[in-house]
């Protein structure tokens, strides 16, 4: 694992020159932040005092203390809230709303996940924030978007999932054992709308470079639930015929799936005629690539019937280990079905880096579960900058763990603060 300290020497990245305003809780937004500032924006996050975003209890699994108990804080939040400075603020309070204002006209980007309309209640919608600061970047993330006859519903990951049709094509046929529809096992809607949402945000700046305004980006679950459908959507577009579950088999290349093997399974993903042939070679059956069934991509799949019962026997023949041995040199993709903890020892993970491993910085809190866990662990950012690559400032922060920073920048002293709390507006 990789070791990296909380530094306030830490190079700057490529987006260090921005500040972002982080009104959003649970996944799809908070992933698009920490893209945002594991490039190097500053991003405050803003949480509900004394309880924070839901995903800080949405365990098991809890991260663990320094004796490797369990304490109440929940891993799921750690996913998607690395290098983020956090705040409380009540902005049901007209000084919480007016502190998210100040905030507001100091910051480049703001996102935010409440539902349609229920940020004008406190005078923090775009158009409200607009004329404090026009040149802000306001992103909203709900499940339905802006407009639409069900743009007030709440939207949430397997609900798209399901709605979308990304679960009708996710799992084994029905004829077959455990057939049925099947979610992917991840927020994978969740995940995707954050990427594509950090997209919108970079060319929203790229426009405002050339204009000097901000906008307003409409970011919906069921659109991206939508668009990551792929070639799946484009076959069905265009010939109208509805795709269906086929467990790990693919509709358009053979063989591109799981095989079964002397000590478990492989995947072997074979996407061209040449990749088939060298199979062919190395597994000693040249008869399939001279086979007229088999001699294309097209006949492969047509005689799919055909060709894996033939591969699976041969298949079992070898471990998993001893075919990939066989194939990697002969550019055959051909791999491991791992889980996580195989994923994480795998040496090419290891090589690049790509878990990283945070001490907890100290701080002055109530929370005794927060002070008693060391460090926290979390995968790296997979976007490879290498001139003004990804950094790490900071990790996932504790509820409110910067209040007091924050306050003092926007211009508050101590009493000021002190009062606030008194009141609950932090």
């Amino acid at each position: 694992m990789n070791q990296a300290e909380p530094q306030a020497t830490a190079p700057a990245g490529a987006l260090s020159h921005l500040k972002v305003l982080d009104l959003s809780r649970v996944l799809a937004g908070p992933w698009c932040t920490q893209m945002l500032a594991d490039l190097g924006a500053d991003v405050i996050k803003v949480e509900r005092p004394g309880a924070g975003d839901d995903t800080r209890h949405w365990g098991p699994p809890f991260l663990k203390d320094v004796d490797g108990k369990d304490t109440t804080q929940a891993t799921y939040f750690t996913a998607c809230n690395r290098n983020k400075r956090a705040i409380t603020l009540d902005m049901a309070k007209a000084e919480g709303q007016a502190l998210i204002r100040q905030l507001a006209l100091q910051s480049d980007i703001l996102v935010e996940n409440f539902k349609v309309g229920g940020l004008k209640n406190y005078g923090l919608d775009y158009e409200s924030l607009k004329e404090v600061n026009p040149r802000l970047i306001y992103c909203s993330v709900t499940g339905f978007g802006q407009d639409g006859p069900y743009a007030e519903r709440a939207g949430y990951d397997l609900m798209i999932q399901a709605m979308s049709g990304l679960m009708s094509i996710t799992g084994e046929a029905d004829a077959a054992p455990g057939g049925g529809p099947m979610r992917v096992g991840v927020a994978v809607i969740d995940i995707f709308t954050g990427v594509y949402a950090t997209s919108a945000i970079l060319a929203a700046l790229e426009v405002r470079n050339r204009t000097g305004a901000g906008q307003h980006i409409d970011m919906a679950l069921l659109d991206v639930g939508m668009a990551v459908l792929g070639n799946q959507a484009a076959g069905y577009l265009n010939t109208g015929d509805v795709p269906k579950r086929q467990g790990n088999t693919h509709p358009s290349l053979a063989p591109y799936q799981t095989f079964p093997t002397l000590d478990g399974s492989m995947l072997l993903a074979i996407g061209n005629d040449g990749q088939f042939a060298r199979f062919c070679q190395a597994c000693g059956h040249l008869e399939w690539a001279a086979d007229p069934r088999f001699a294309s991509n097209t006949l492969r799949v047509k005689h799919h019937d055909a060709l894996i019962p033939a591969l699976q026997a041969v298949t079992r023949g070898r471990s998993t280990a001893d075919w990939i041995a066989l194939l990697e040199d002969k550019a055959v993709p051909c791999g491991p079905i791992n889980n996580l903890s195989q994923a994480f020892l795998d040496a090419q993970v290891q090589a690049r880096g790509l878990v990283v491993n945070q001490a907890v910085a100290p701080v002055d809190t109530k929370q005794a579960a927060i002070k008693s866990i060391a460090n926290i662990v979390t995968v790296a950012s997979p976007l490879r900058l290498l001139a003004t690559p990804p950094v790490l400032h900071r990790a996932p922060p504790s509820l409110g763990e910067h209040t007091d920073e924050v306050l003092v920048e926007l211009g508050l002293d101590a009493p000021e603060i002190a009062a606030l709390r008194v009141a609950g507006v932090v």
